[in-house]
């Protein structure tokens, strides 16, 4: 009973990792993009919350923070990914729209979160002195970490365990058994343009903000619609000589008194934005985006983005207020998370839609790092046909 994941970003990636912790079945991973995690899994921001989830969101959003901080204890994510607990704090008086649908309009996500008290001490040494912080978490419920490096560690981990990888690779078609009942896919390598079927009784659509046009490729004739539209994001990654590399090891006295990250929302009014800016680990880096398009077009696949020269210059000029003049480009990016305008992903199985044997999980928007743990967990549940409804239940189409 192989199963076959189509796009080999977290959350596809995650899936198989947690399928294979427990299936002695074939296990394949379909990614189109010739650089893997070329999009939101590698250029994404990597903060984690547990509680800053709307109802129908709230129990995946816990379970998958706590397989964050699980998966970070077992495996030394310290070190390996820079997870790390992460203050999170607001700039008070320069933040400006409020409403739920904060991605959309370009109000911050510090939104979903209640203030609970001045920063007091616990400003970030690397934010140029001003406006007061309001804390909106003191840790125990946020945390950070560098997205590629924890993409990377989980596809090492699915390779050593047997998982396949086909890449560069598009899903073409699906085959079915005469009673009906999925029995492979077809897949085209990009490269050599050689063809290979692959059987299969599952196939999970994972494929971020392509996933609509995986779908029809899949399903031409299908009534059903994956309601996911893409929002590029800009980002600048920094390096500030106020914020030197965190302890990686907290009982090493040589360590004492060393930062932990913090997260930053504020807005820009001149610039008509929000920008969120996050401290990382383990290479002492800053992470800088929040300069949002929803029109910025989706390339073919994710390694061929066009970088915007005028928002990446937004974007410095928002590093000059916030750090001061003294700090280091190291990457300019851009990439596309995939959306659901009602503010949710969709995790469901398409059985009921006539699609037997297929699931569909994306559109987490920009919490995709934050509950990519925790939508693998539950969906290679789902494959084992093992029940996930109190974490899923309001997620369907």
């Amino acid at each position: 009973m192989a199963t076959v994941i189509v796009g080999a970003g977290i959350i596809g990636t995650s899936t198989a990792y947690y399928l294979s912790q427990t299936s002695k079945n074939v296990i394949h991973l379909v990614e189109a993009s010739p650089q893997l995690f070329a999009s939101a899994s590698g250029y994404a921001a990597g903060f984690l919350a547990r509680d800053w989830f709307p109802p129908s969101l709230s129990k995946l959003g816990e379970l998958s923070f706590d397989l964050h901080k699980q998966l970070a204890e077992e495996n030394n994510g310290r070190r390996r990914w820079g997870y790390s607990q992460s203050t999170g704090t607001s700039l008070a008086e320069t933040i400006g729209k409020n409403g739920a649908d904060w991605l959309m309009e370009g109000v911050s996500r510090s939104t979903a979160a209640a203030r609970t008290g001045s920063s007091n001490g616990n400003r970030p040494a690397w934010l140029t002195p001003g406006s007061e912080l309001d804390v909106m978490s003191d840790g125990s419920t946020t945390a950070q970490c560098d997205p590629l490096l924890l993409c990377r560690f989980l596809m090492e981990s699915c390779r050593s365990r047997g998982v396949r990888l086909h890449q560069p690779a598009k899903a073409i078609s699906i085959t079915r058994s005469p009673s009906g009942t999925l029995s492979s896919i077809t897949i085209l390598n990009t490269s050599t343009q050689e063809q290979a079927t692959l059987p299969c009784t599952r196939v999970v659509l994972a494929a971020g903000a392509w996933t609509p046009e995986v779908h029809r490729t899949l399903f031409p004739k299908s009534k059903t619609r994956i309601p996911i539209t893409s929002l590029a994001g800009h980002s600048l990654v920094l390096r500030s000589p106020h914020w030197p590399p965190p302890a990686l090891d907290s009982t090493d006295p040589a360590n004492a008194g060393r930062q932990e990250c913090h997260a930053v929302f504020t807005t820009d009014a001149e610039a008509d934005y929000s920008p969120e800016i996050f401290s990382r680990m383990p290479d002492g880096c800053i992470y800088l985006a929040g300069l949002n398009s929803s029109t910025y077009p989706l390339p073919k696949n994710a390694n061929e983005r066009v970088i915007d020269p005028k928002s990446i210059a937004v974007l410095k000029k928002t590093a000059y207020k916030l750090l001061g003049d003294d700090f280091e480009i190291l990457r300019e990016g851009v990439c596309w998370r995939p959306v659901c305008r009602k503010g949710v992903p969709i995790i469901a199985n398409l059985g009921g839609k006539g699609e037997e044997g297929v699931i569909v999980c994306a559109g987490h928007g920009p919490w995709g790092i934050s509950n990519s743990l925790g939508s693998g967990y539950c969906v290679a549940e789902m494959v084992e046909g093992k029940d996930v409804e109190r974490y899923v239940g309001r997620l369907g189409l």
